[in-house]
């Protein structure tokens, strides 16, 4: 088992360690465990995207349950049954629901929960409902709710004035793009090959898909003339996305290594920010990881998303976000600010020297010299915990507290779904990178920004 990103970065026996350890934490995130957080005031529903399994008419849509506004309403058809559904971004525990019913309401119905919005666990059940306003203490953790009516109260329909929802904690991660963000995914082709990827242009309105170009294997194409990629078996994997020119200066790229039955890959900043990137991964069982750049990110404009860089990062760092602007950001180890002999050269040499380690700036920042099989030791001096004990290493919660440290890497991680991203080679010790492992894949959804 090999990964392109590793095998260019780190030696092979960090490789398997690093890999298990993510491998091990994919599975356990992939069975939500109770939390004991107490019940958050927020309604977790409101304003989310909602799906229903009809609608009486245009003036009675899904989402009018969940747009806190107690005057409007779901309505579904005349028959049964039928159900509503709620899409909460990432995985929450939910504790109470409570729906304010109008008068066409359910006798017999189900609180459901689901992490992939297929296969639903059962929370709360009643055959002899009566309207009204309900408030149900439940338990139960899922990306989606829904109420699933079998049995209606009335000759009409279903319908809600109001779904909503409190949670353990509160509201769900932002920063996780919404379901319906990354559009149908039920018209996804089934490989011939491992996987499907799909290509997703997500610039917001900047480039129509006839300028979104991919290229992989000697194959360059727009997502107009080929949105899909049936994915071979492949080791050290790269694919390259262009915007406005198959060689257009807006590009960057995801890595991958593609077994007869896995996927791993990552985004990077490694080398330099070019486009917003986020992936999909989603297998035949239902399971999935979401990694990239996050969802506020996506939804800026580029001009927003370089003065926030400048913005966020000390002196030192600032021009980062201009020498090469509006095309890229590059990373520090590859300016010449960084490098011997520019101004900068001595940002973290003087850090690593006073923890017995003699080593320019660029080769900390590029992990490379007397660092290149050093990841621990690389890794805390980016993140400035160098000297700490092992377990306050691993702490994200002490990382980039004082400087010196990588700023750079920190506004990525900052700006990243569940804050994992690549900023630096060893980036992935203490399992803080964008990379995604998982057996038995189904598709991959690559959404390109602007």
């Amino acid at each position: 088992m090999t990964t392109h990103a590793r095998l260019s970065r780190q030696p092979l026996a960090a490789v398997l360690i690093t890999v298990v350890a993510l491998v091990a934490a994919l599975a356990c995130a992939a069975v939500p465990a109770r939390a004991s957080a107490a019940c958050g005031a927020d309604d977790v529903a409101r304003g989310r995207p909602a799906l229903a399994s009809s609608v009486e008419n245009a003036d009675h849509p899904a989402s009018a349950a969940v747009d806190g506004d107690p005057a409007t309403r779901w309505s579904s058809q005349f028959g049964d049954p039928q159900w509503l559904r709620v899409d909460f971004g990432s995985t929450v525990t939910v504790c109470q629901v409570t729906l304010v019913w109008e008068a066409a309401y359910a006798s017999a119905f189900q609180i459901q929960v689901s992490g992939d919005g297929n296969a639903w666990t059962t929370i709360y059940s009643t055959s002899n409902g009566g309207g009204g306003t309900q408030t149900l203490n439940v338990s139960g953790a899922g990306r989606y709710l829904r109420v699933y009516g079998t049995a209606r109260g009335t000759p009409w329909g279903y319908s809600l004035w109001t779904l909503s929802v409190r949670a353990e904690g509160g509201a769900p991660d932002p920063k996780t793009p919404p379901e319906s963000w990354w559009g149908d995914t039920s018209t996804i082709p089934v490989a011939r090959n491992v996987l499907t990827v799909k290509v997703l242009n997500r610039t917001n309105g900047q480039y129509p898909d006839s300028q979104v170009f991919w290229s992989f294997g000697g194959q360059t194409r727009s997502i107009a003339e080929q949105p899909y990629i049936d994915m071979p078996a492949n080791s050290a994997g790269r694919m390259y996305f262009h915007l406005g020119s198959p060689n257009g200066r807006y590009a960057d790229f995801i890595e991958f290594t593609v077994g007869p039955s896995r996927f791993e890959g990552n985004t990077t900043r490694v080398d330099g920010f070019g486009l917003k990137l986020a992936l999909r991964l989603r297998t035949h069982d239902g399971r999935e990881a979401i990694v990239g750049d996050d969802y506020p990110t996506f939804q800026e404009s580029r001009q927003a998303t370089f003065q926030r860089f400048v913005n966020e990062v000390p002196a030192e760092f600032k021009q980062l976000g201009q020498v090469d602007a509006p095309y890229r950001i590059p990373a520090p180890h590859h300016t010449a600010a960084f490098r011997p002999g520019g101004a900068q050269a001595g940002y973290l040499s003087g850090y690593a020297a006073q923890h017995g380690v003699n080593a320019t700036t660029e080769e900390i920042m590029g992990c490379s010299g007397p660092l290149r099989e050093n990841p621990p030791l690389c890794a805390a001096l980016n993140r400035h915990v160098a000297g700490l004990s092992p377990a306050e290493q691993r702490d994200p919660s002490r990382f980039y507290r004082s400087a010196p440290a990588n700023y750079y890497a920190k506004f990525w991680h900052d700006h990243s779904i569940r804050g994992l991203a690549y900023g630096f080679p060893y980036d992935d010790h203490a399992d803080q990178s964008s990379f995604v492992s998982l057996d038995n894949p189904r598709y991959l959804l690559v959404a390109v920004g602007w």
